[in-house]
Formats: structure tokens, sequence, C-alpha cells
């Protein structure tokens, strides 16, 4: 073949030199035709259109062209003409086809159209090659992104949180252990507890649930930092909202209170959709199409509304009165359900809302306390369809009220030593919270399990690929 390099799909669809030589590599996604003409649909990946080849079976021969059917790689030399066709503005006209690899039709697994999401999580290695999981992991790229680049344009400081920790960030106790003591013969204390000085670390470790102290420590010098990495949940949950690994966004901002942060996190979500729909329009449309038909209109909504603010006290108040059955009461002091909150945003307010000044008993120990000795500066940002996107929290920068807090629930201080010691030396007021990046992605593209937004989902059962 002459070599000539190569141009992805995507530009060539945007910006089309007609009757210009170029070359594509791709695979393919159908091939139909008759005995004289063949038409090759080809992706690779840069966009959710395919561009269409169109093959002179004469001049190529039959044989030649045996392997070239669904899932089969290829690179093409061609002229790039216009397409009579209807949908698509371009093609090429093949001139010369090199074969990479094929893809057997009796085994390879995407021959047929209209594949389950169930069927398709079980080759999680071949369905990023499918139009939706395309289409999807784009979108998930460009987030990521749009994150990177909103706090970057703001002045914060990307931290890096340790995965290995020996704190438990939200008291939950569902953590992955991490360790290299011998499982058959577990070394163990004369009272007959594992004894973790014969472990790698010394101690108990286990994988991070959070990155959030460790930001907190980084705003506290640097002024305003946020993390964005891995975090784990040993949560034995099989739903469509959990999964054992996810990522998380945590921004820190020294001097911030609870109206800052609320106001941090409404523009820093407004910020995200608004990228999404300017820069992944054409994966957006075609989720639209055949998940979500309201998607768009949503994330429009979303992005050309205020959100709602309002505190717990007021939400429950609105949930009691509004006469609808739930599936769980509710009541002052009980921790609400994603029922609860989507009431208040698709029924009541029709906006996205964020609550503030929850009960303690059921928040964090590190939230700020406020004067009434009951309720706490958290803040949750609920969204329709997912419920709570977004939770966070004025931070406690008072030592004495902090330990109070820590002794009050039983947690051991020593495992957070240098947590509390921040509020000795030159506290300050500051505060932040955490997006889950898949419950981000979720909202974005409409997708309805959280399996299909993160490329190798770890679940109860599953840590196959």
């Amino acid at each position: 073949m002459e070599t000539l390099s190569r141009t992805k799909i995507a530009e060539l669809l945007k910006s089309p030199v007609f009757d210009s030589k170029v070359n594509v590599k791709g695979w393919v996604r159908t091939r139909r035709g008759n005995k004289a003409i063949s038409f090759v649909a080809l992706n690779d990946g840069s966009t959710i259109h395919n561009i269409q080849i169109v093959i002179d079976i004469e001049k190529f021969g039959e044989d030649f062209l045996k392997p070239i059917t669904t899932g089969a790689c290829i690179s093409v030399n061609g002229l790039l003409v216009e397409s009579q066709g209807k949908g698509q503005i371009a093609e090429i006209q093949a001139e010369e086809i090199e074969i990479y690899g094929s893809a057997d039709p009796l085994s390879y697994p995407l021959q047929k159209k209209g594949h389950s999401l169930e069927f398709l999580r079980e080759i999680a290695h071949l369905r990023p090659r499918t139009n939706t999981f395309g289409a999807v992991l784009r979108v998930r790229h460009h987030m990521a992104y749009a994150i990177h680049k909103y706090f970057n344009d703001r002045g914060f400081y990307y931290f890096h949180s340790p995965i290995i920790t020996a704190s438990d960030c939200e008291g939950a106790g569902a953590m992955f252990q991490v360790t290299t003591l011998p499982m058959k013969e577990v070394p163990h204390t004369k009272e007959g507890d594992v004894d973790y000085k014969e472990d790698f670390f010394g101690r108990q470790a286990n994988l991070t649930v959070s990155g959030q102290l460790e930001a907190e420590l980084g705003a506290l010098a640097l002024g305003a930092t946020y993390t964005f990495g891995p975090t784990f949940r040993a949560e034995n949950s099989n739903t469509p909202r959990h999964l054992a690994e996810f990522w998380m966004i945590e921004p820190e901002v020294a001097f911030n209170e609870i109206k800052e942060n609320m106001d941090l996190a409404e523009d820093f979500l407004k910020y995200l959709i608004r990228y999404a729909l300017e820069n992944c329009y054409d994966d957006l449309e075609f989720l639209q199409k055949m998940y979500d038909e309201e998607l768009i209109d949503r994330l429009r909504f979303v992005a050309e509304n205020d959100f709602v603010r309002l505190t717990y006290t007021e939400g429950v108040e609105i949930l009691k009165a509004s006469g609808e059955k739930f599936e769980f009461p509710v009541d002052w002091g009980t921790d609400l359900q994603s029922e609860h909150e989507r009431y208040l945003v698709e029924k009541h307010f029709k906006r996205p809302v964020i609550l503030t000044d929850y009960p303690k008993e059921i928040k964090s120990f590190y939230m700020k306390q406020n004067e009434d000795g009951k309720t706490v500066r958290a803040m949750d940002v609920l969204f329709p369809k997912i419920g709570e996107i977004i939770g966070g929290s004025q931070r406690e920068e008072n030592y004495e009220k902090l330990m109070a807090r820590v002794e009050e629930l039983g947690m051991c201080a020593e495992t957070i030593w240098w947590y509390l010691e921040t509020r000795k030396f030159g506290t300050a007021p500051h505060s932040g919270f955490g997006l889950g990046f898949e419950r981000l992605i979720l909202f974005v593209t409409g997708m309805q399990n959280i399996r299909d937004v993160i490329p190798f989902p770890r679940t109860p059962n599953n840590a196959d690929f």
C-alpha cells in the first residue's frame, strides 16, 4: 500500500476535502452490497458516525474481500468524494485495502445488532466497540477533561490523595483491606487478634473510600485543591447505583463557608453540563435517540436554571405534607431516600435542589456543627432521575468540637491524629464536596445503570476484566 498519513474519521467528516486522497483505519461495523460493489461502514472510535467505504469487487476480488466482515480491522487508501446517499456527507472510493485483523463471523459476539446491555456487560472487553459504549466513553473522556479544565482555570491545585490508607473517612467500615499477611497462616497476638505488626505497613490498611481528609490538608496550605481518583467501597450492594470501585472528584477550599460551597457546586455542575452540550452533541443525540428521549432538554434545563436552596427541615415538611405514598416513611431525623430526593426535584420544585442543615446524627463527624446543637452545615445537591449527585459540607474547624464529635461516635482518634492536628495549628474555615464521577456520567448520558458508564465495572462477584 502507498504510505499515507492516517486521518481520523471525525476530522474527515468535520471538514471534508473532496477529491483528495486519504487513508483511514478502523473496524468494520457492517458490510452490504451486491456482486459488483460492497459498502463497508467503518468506524475508528473518534466519532459516533461511520464513514462509508465503497469497494469495487472486481478490482479487489471476492476472495480477498471475504475476511472483511463485521469486527474486522482494515486500513483503506482511497478518494474522498461527496456521498450520493442519504444521511452522510462523504464516502471513500477504495483504491487500496490492507486487512489488519479478521473477526470470525461464527464466534465474534457483536455480529448482530440489538444486544442487551446485560449481555454486553458480560463482554466488557469488546463492548467499547459498540455505538452505545463508544458514545458513553467519549462523553466520559470529555467530562474528565472538563473537570480538570474547570479547576485549573479557577486556580485550584490537583492534589493526589493516597489510595492506601489507615483511616475511614466516612466511618462506615465497608472497606477493602490491603495486606501481605499469608492467608493460610495469619499471625495473631497473644490476645488472639490479627498481629498487624507483621504486615507490610505495620498496621491495618485499606483501600480509600474518599480522598477528602487529605484534600483538606492541601487546602489548608494551598488555598484550593481538588482530588480526582478511584475510591472503593466494600458494600455488598447489587443495585443500578452502586459500584465497588468508582471515581470521585473532591474539591476543598480554605475560607469558603457553606454559601460559597453551594455556589461552587452549582457553578461546577452547570459548567460540566454546558461543556457536554458543546463538545459531545453528536453522542448525546445518539444516546437520546436510543435511551432517553428527554436527555438534551433535561441537560439544557439544568444548565439554564438556578438551583433551589432550602434546609433539610423545610424539605421534610414538604415531603410530609405532599400526600405522596413513599416506600420509606419520612420524618425529621431520617436519612432521605432517592424517592424523597427525586420528589422534591421532579414533582415539587421541578428544578435541581440543594438541601442544607441536616441532623448531625445522620451525617459524618467532620461537618461543622450549627448553633442549635442538632444540625450540621451539610449540603446535598439533588438532580432529576439521579437524586443526590453531590454531597458536601462546611468542615468543623474547631478542635474541641471536632474531638467531642469523634469521642461521641466512638471513633479511634489515633488513626486520624494528623487530621485533628490541623485544627490546632492555624485552623481556618473551609468547605468542600464530593461528586461521584459515574453518577455525573449517568446523568449526562441518560443511561440507567452505573455499570454502563465505567469501562470495567467492579461489583460483587465481578472482577473478570
